[in-house]
């Protein structure tokens, strides 16, 4: 198993509030301090952690000149965390929060590898399937690479499995303006082992979140997670940016409804084929999607942005494990044809020579 955080660490006592100091801090540095990354990273440094924004644009000046400010209903605050486009300047750190769209870890080695010292974690906080799926888990397909995730080892070139701290995000936040950070719900961030062991390293970071008034559980199986939040992004986010509908107005039609069912439904069938069971009722996870209302999946915003679409992790990889585990999901399938041509046709790179982007 990869080597724990270094002994002369002092761990933070567990807190209630947020607002607990830290003995000796650990260092975090956030790469692609966007909305999550920059709640994340403010919450970490109001507590007494050593943190580094990695950031660009305007949202990096504004951070630099008046910090972090989060608007938040549990109350807001600023914090002035160091912030930098240049991970160089930062150095090696006890944990790298990565902050990124899985689309971009392939490429996210020269933001990542200025970072890590031989024991380094990567918190990887990604929606979908992680390219560490298979790293440390017994049975048939123990080691096995997930190509819709990790492209002939790509990413797993740029990001050792065994660096890997699995992270599920229950949280939605939003940058209001450059620096502004608006958070709307959810403080919890589940992470674990890829092997599902309660590590020291796990339990440096967790202890560290919750100090700076975060929840941050260490899950002694986080593919239970990783699933049942997928459930919802393998057939919300495709299908919102299929039909550019909302959360509620596919659950108000009827027959979106039920096309929802179906992609969850054999969803879970993959996730039993492949050794995990999340217990969660389908028409429990619709209606607590109802309830958000009319909300944008972050597909649809991404399409309508011109941004690439997020498809691999959410839809490709769990095709792929079906394939793989010999179960049927022809309604997988269908969306999936139909939301990879999407990815396809509203890329820059297949416009038309002489077209306005």
């Amino acid at each position: 198993m990869f080597p724990p955080p270094r002994s002369s660490y002092r761990f933070p006592a567990p807190a209630s509030l947020g607002h607990n100091r830290t003995e000796s801090p650990v260092k975090v540095a956030v790469v692609g301090a966007g909305a999550i990354g920059a709640y994340v990273g403010a919450a970490l440094h109001r507590a007494g952690a050593e943190v580094h924004l990695i950031a660009r644009g305007p949202h990096l000046a504004a951070m630099r000149r008046d910090g972090v400010r989060v608007l938040s209903p549990r109350g807001d605050f600023t914090a002035r965390p160091s912030a930098t486009d240049d991970p160089s300047e930062v150095g090696p750190v006890d944990f790298v929060f990565l902050g990124l769209k899985a689309n971009s870890y392939a490429a996210s080695g020269p933001l990542v590898h200025p970072l890590l010292h031989e024991r380094t974690a990567v918190v990887a906080a990604q929606n979908g399937i992680p390219w560490w799926y298979f790293h440390g888990l017994a049975g048939p397909h123990a080691g096995r690479r997930i190509n819709s995730v990790d492209p002939a080892g790509t990413v797993s070139a740029t990001l050792p499995p065994e660096r890997a701290i699995g992270c599920v995000v229950y949280a939605a936040t939003a940058i209001e303006a450059p620096g502004v950070v608006r958070h709307l719900e959810g403080t919890r961030f589940s992470i674990g082992e890829p092997d599902r062991t309660l590590s020291r390293r796990c339990r440096a970071f967790s202890e560290a979140m919750v100090a700076g008034g975060l929840k941050c559980p260490v899950e002694p199986d986080l593919r239970q997670d990783i699933w049942i939040k997928l459930l919802g992004n393998i057939s919300f986010n495709p299908i919102s940016a299929l039909a550019r509908a909302t959360m509620g107005q596919i659950c108000r039609h009827g027959d979106t409804r039920a096309l929802v069912g179906s992609m969850m439904r054999e969803t879970l069938d993959v996730a039993a084929a492949v050794g995990c069971r999340p217990e969660i009722s389908v028409e429990r996870r619709i209606a607590g999607a109802e309830r958000v209302g009319d909300h944008k999946t972050s597909t649809l915003q991404d399409l309508e942005k011109g941004k690439p679409l997020e498809l691999d992790v959410l839809l490709a990889a769990v095709v792929e494990l079906a394939a793989l585990a010999g179960v049927p999901v022809p309604t997988l399938r269908a969306v999936h044809a139909l939301a990879d041509l999407l990815a396809t046709t509203s890329s820059p790179a297949s416009a038309p020579a002489g077209s306005t982007p």
